[in-house]
């Protein structure tokens, strides 16, 4: 039978000796620890020499404490080390070395920086052209064109958001009337409150609230569904089987958030005008005022403005999705990665929309 290591200290002229007996496997590491870390610190300012001639046996636990003894005094030895067990020690002690620092990256040159842009201009644009081909050759293709994935992704993007959209819209409505209303208050233009939150909804945070949780909610599942069959190679199976992925897999989506937009925000709006209104009619507005107000300053360009951007919005956002789905990568982070771009691309595109109808409507005079 196995004889579990034992441990001796013993004294050579100046020196302090610690002798390991037997076979140092990770049940007599285990039990050997805690005291042969203390004969090591015994004794500090005699030199300490490891005797391992008499060691048979030595793994990977046994070499961690021969290392911690080391480590506990530096400077000990180790002597009669037999082959297997010198080997084992090497190459823990290899173990431990931390690996060398990796150079910093150099800084990306301004020139490449330009000509990246530029490519991911060029590929969003191709992809633009992609859209319009595959919304000319519906007809033609009508077989392709799931009327299943449109209703199932109407769902996903519209009803399903509706108690989201609804929650959102009445906390900013009563947000920004209780914020507005403290400094108009001051001035005795309470009632001024209720056109400042209808129109800012209307022609602004409506359609731009509603197409941040169209992004955050459905362009981000747009992207994990395509990405994930991109991943899976059905993407590849289709355009072999002679199906183009566009048609299939991405006009119902865009259609879909093209369709529920709309709806969005004016629930949303609704839900923000009920908000406001809490506000003011606890401050003491009656609810007849507030009415004649936002009907009196609300202009039907205001509420027809809102759609024409939450229609472009939606758009914009479901399209944004599905290419970051169709240009995922490989590996088990292809997908999240897919997500994340379809989130932040479509809120960044849609706030620079935003600021270009700005400007459009008010060279417009609207």
């Amino acid at each position: 039978m196995a004889q579990a290591a034992t441990l001796a200290s013993a004294d050579r002229g100046e020196a302090r000796v610690l002798s390991l007996r037997g076979q140092l496997d990770v049940a007599a590491a285990g039990v050997l620890w805690t005291g042969a870390l203390r004969e090591a610190a015994a004794q500090p300012e005699r030199p300490l020499v490891i005797d391992l001639t008499a060691l048979e046996l030595c793994d990977t636990a046994g070499a961690a404490l021969l290392l911690a003894i080391e480590q506990e005094r530096p400077g000990a030895t180790i002597e009669g080390a037999q082959p297997h067990v010198a080997a084992v020690l090497e190459r823990a002690r290899a173990a431990l070395v931390a690996p060398p620092t990796p150079p910093p990256s150099p800084p990306v040159p301004w020139h490449v920086v330009i000509v990246q842009g530029l490519v991911s201009a060029g590929d969003g644009f191709a992809y633009l052209g992609e859209a319009v081909l595959a919304v000319l050759h519906v007809p033609s293709r009508l077989r392709q064109f799931r009327r299943a994935d449109l209703m199932r992704s109407a769902d996903q993007a519209g009803v399903r958001a509706v108690p989201l959209v609804l929650l959102l819209g009445l906390l900013m409505g009563l947000i920004l009337a209780f914020q507005s209303l403290v400094p108009m208050r001051r001035f005795g233009a309470d009632l001024y409150v209720a056109n400042l939150v209808a129109i800012s909804l209307l022609r602004e945070l409506g359609p731009l609230l509603a197409s941040v949780v169209l992004a955050g909610r459905s362009g981000s599942a747009f992207a994990a569904e395509i990405g994930t069959m991109k991943v899976n190679q059905e993407v590849d199976a289709l355009a072999t089987m002679g199906i183009d992925p566009m048609t299939m897999l991405v006009l119902p989506r865009m259609a879909a958030a093209l369709l529920v937009m709309p709806v969005l925000t004016v629930l949303l709006e609704v839900a923000g005008l009920l908000g406001m209104s809490v506000v003011l009619v606890g401050s003491g507005i009656p609810m007849t005022a507030i009415a004649n107000q936002v009907m009196e300053w609300v202009q039907p360009a205001d509420f027809y403005g809102g759609l024409a951007k939450a229609v472009v919005f939606g758009t914009v956002v479901a399209a944004i999705g599905c290419r970051a789905g169709l240009n995922a990568g490989n590996g088990p982070r292809a997908v999240g990665e897919a997500a994340t771009a379809a989130v932040v691309g479509g809120i960044v595109a849609t706030i620079v929309l935003d600021g270009v109808f700005a400007v459009l409507f008010f060279r417009l005079g609207l």
